[in-house]
């Protein structure tokens, strides 16, 4: 992101979280002005590409479908780590994968790495380009492929259409 972009994004969201403004107003415009330039030289570069996509009402349709979505899945797998650890018959065959994402941006990549960690029985330990290793709690298939399937396919079709 450009840093001129970045300074008008944080001061407009410094405005909107200190308003309304009190008897020293002018203070809190100041202050905001000179956070949002320090922002900007520091962490300009951490910031997507082209935020104001993110804005497109088509991509929030899809984040709020993939929110109720996400939280089935993370229901499912509660009861399965829970199912797993209360009944000693229940196979545990823990590891390491290596599974492959197509999405392409941090951001993308991030939130899945996050939605993959957030759901019990499996954790993001690395993001090496486009894929990603993942500690999970009951290997069932030695196939990469299948692996891939059973943890990423699942969240990557949304993410698409969110970030991408």
């Amino acid at each position: 992101m450009k840093p001129l972009t970045c300074v008008v994004l944080v001061l407009l969201t410094w405005l909107l979280l200190s308003w309304p403004f009190h008897a020293g107003g002018l203070q809190d415009v100041f202050a905001g002005v000179l956070f949002a330039v320090l922002i900007a030289l520091f962490l300009s570069d951490i910031y997507p590409q082209r935020p104001l996509r993110l804005l497109d009402p088509r991509r929030w349709f899809w984040l709020a479908l993939y929110v109720p979505y996400f939280f089935y899945y993370c229901l499912r797998a509660n009861l399965d780590v829970a199912y797993r650890v209360l009944h000693p018959d229940v196979p545990i065959r823990p590891g390491i994968v290596k599974v492959r994402t197509s999405l392409t941006t941090d951001l993308a990549k991030t939130f899945l790495a996050n939605s993959i960690t957030l759901t019990p029985g499996t954790l993001t330990v690395e993001i090496d380009g486009q894929d990603l290793y993942i500690h999970w709690i009951y290997i069932a298939t030695d196939d990469p492929e299948e692996q891939t399937r059973i943890i990423v396919e699942r969240f990557e079709p949304m993410l698409k259409e969110i970030f991408e």
